[in-house]
């Protein structure tokens, strides 16, 4: 059987699909989002808690680095046999390059039931991977199509939701430990998974929403969205090969290379590309990618990452 959380996620696609009136309230998926987003963060802060060295970052610095090669490799893709404009690839590159807090969840929680082996700066690849792609795609864009004004890229991505939100978190969880955060643990740390589940139902809903009907004109973008998931999960199990990852942090970075955001991507592709059509960037990342990540492709990669012997 999926994790329960999954079984959440089916309900609200299959809700969405039958036309029901069931809705997350907007406030509550905001609140949910947030909250989310903190306590990865603070679980990312907890793991370095007292074990933090400068050697981690011959690991850290390899995976940012992921999120400069993916949009790299998905633009001009994007642009010549998905025959999308400057703006619209640009975007997506950007939606693929960063990754998705939802799948991270998802993963991660697969990785804790399984009692797959992981490094303590694992839930670190989040925040790694959040800020490159959105800045890389943002500058290129800007070059490619001959704006001069460069200000504002890396405050726009820096000052971004989902990184201060990660970033604090890991502050906050490496500054305090388990005895600071004790007051905080049974309705943060120990309701997560409650949290989860409640966000993955209004994703079920949004992807139902989304993708009923299927707009069969973008069907270039579509059989991208539902492929690229497995071939981008190679990427890093090849970079976890290379760091010799254990078997949990391989799988995570899989899924993470794998996934496609939704949170933090939109919100700053908005305010720098207004031209670019979100409603694709939410079709393929949400709409697509997200949901065969969940149910198929995070089973697959596990095992994938079995399959060739990750430690």
């Amino acid at each position: 059987m999926p994790d329960i959380v999954i079984a959440f996620f089916s309900l609200g696609l299959l809700a969405g699909l039958l036309k029901s009136d069931l809705k997350v309230p907007k406030s509550v998926y905001q609140t949910l989002s947030i909250l989310l987003m903190l306590i990865l963060g603070l679980k990312g802060g907890l793991a370095l808690h007292g074990k933090f060295e400068l050697s981690m970052l011959s690991t850290l610095l390899p995976v940012a680095g992921l999120g400069l090669l993916i949009p790299l490799l998905c633009y001009p893709f994007l642009r010549k046999l998905v025959c999308l404009t400057i703006d619209d690839a640009a975007s997506i590159s950007a939606h693929y390059g960063s990754v998705s807090a939802g799948t991270f969840a998802v993963v991660i929680t697969l990785v804790e039931k399984a009692g797959m082996p992981l490094n303590s700066e694992t839930t670190l690849y989040l925040v790694m991977l959040e800020l490159p792609a959105i800045v890389l795609m943002l500058w290129l864009h800007r070059k490619f199509s001959g704006h001069k004004e460069k200000v504002g890229i890396l405050r726009e991505a820096l000052t971004s939701r989902g990184v201060i939100l990660l970033g604090g978190g890991v502050l906050i969880g490496y500054l305090y430990g388990p005895s600071g955060l004790g007051p905080l643990t049974p309705v943060l740390l120990d309701g997560f998974k409650s949290m989860l589940a409640l966000f993955l139902l209004e994703m079920g809903l949004c992807t139902a929403k989304i993708c009923n009907p299927l707009p069969w004109q973008h069907w270039r973008l579509m059989l991208f969205a539902a492929f690229v998931p497995f071939a981008l999960a190679w990427i890093g199990i090849g970079m976890a090969l290379m760091l010799k990852l254990p078997a949990g942090s391989a799988l995570v970075l899989a899924g993470l290379t794998a996934s496609a955001s939704y949170i933090a991507a939109p919100a700053a592709i908005q305010a720098s590309i207004p031209k670019a059509n979100i409603g694709l960037a939410m079709l393929a990342a949400l709409g697509i990618t997200f949901p065969i990540n969940v149910i198929i492709g995070i089973p697959v990669y596990k095992r994938w990452v079995e399959a060739v012997g990750a430690n």
